[in-house]
């Protein structure tokens, strides 16, 4: 049964509907980020934490499986997510994302917690808030509709996980700067993109949807911003 009662898409609500809309859905964009920061911590304090991420590099193969159940949950995440079924299951689409983020997540904030310098995950969590605020501003300010970038998103999508799996056989840090540089770039044009679709293209009662996807673009922006000052810090 669709619980849904064809709620407005946000742009057509009243002002009070459109900005309650808002509210929640960058309430539930900081709820998730304190979740995987919860998280995360919980994870990198478990006893077999060294081994742990040893075996998830294990091999390339091993990487890639990972990947692979990554993409794969996220488009399960997604789809719950944008259920119209239950808010139940949209909260269970939320919640599996922000933890098979933190899975993902685990190897480069283990480097850089224990391997590298310790101020590198304040300084990107730093310079992702204000690239994402930058962002944000620019997107409710022009009020313009971005959804011509969605293209380029996946095409650079699809080129970014090709040069994922090149880069697990090939290696080599010039090579994983100029991987990290795109894909900043390219997370930079999602956050754009999904911030028009919260104005645009969403209705009032998608917040846990619109949530999610702004969760992974902010996510995938803070990667590789963190890939880049470990890179750069020369103690790696």
């Amino acid at each position: 049964m669709n619980y849904a009662m064809e709620q407005p898409i946000a742009i057509r609500a009243s002002e009070s509907e459109r900005a309650g809309f808002i509210r929640r859905t960058y309430g539930h964009l900081a709820g998730a980020i304190l979740a995987f920061t919860i998280l995360e911590m919980g994870l990198l304090n478990l006893p077999n934490i060294e081994g742990i991420v040893l075996g998830m590099f294990a091999s390339p193969w091993t990487w890639l499986l990972i990947v692979g159940a990554f993409i794969g949950v996220s488009f399960l995440a997604e789809a719950w997510a944008r259920s119209d079924v239950s808010p139940g299951l949209q909260y269970m689409g939320l919640g599996l994302y922000v933890v098979a983020e933190a899975v993902i997540f685990l190897p480069l904030l283990y480097i850089a917690t224990h391997l590298s310098d310790r101020t590198l995950i304040p300084t990107a969590g730093i310079l992702t808030l204000s690239v994402f605020a930058g962002l944000t501003l620019a997107a409710f300010t022009s009020r313009k509709d971005f959804s011509f970038l969605r293209p380029i998103l996946c095409i650079g999508s699809l080129l970014a996980l090709g040069a994922v799996i090149a880069f697990a056989f090939v290696g080599g840090p010039s090579f994983g700067l100029l991987i990290a540089f795109a894909m900043v770039a390219l997370a930079s044009v999602a956050i754009l993109y999904q911030t028009s679709n919260v104005i645009h293209h969403y209705r009032t009662d998608q917040h846990v949807a619109a949530a999610l996807a702004l969760f992974a673009a902010v996510a995938t922006l803070f990667y590789y911003i963190l890939w880049i000052l470990i890179q750069t810090s020369g103690r790696d």
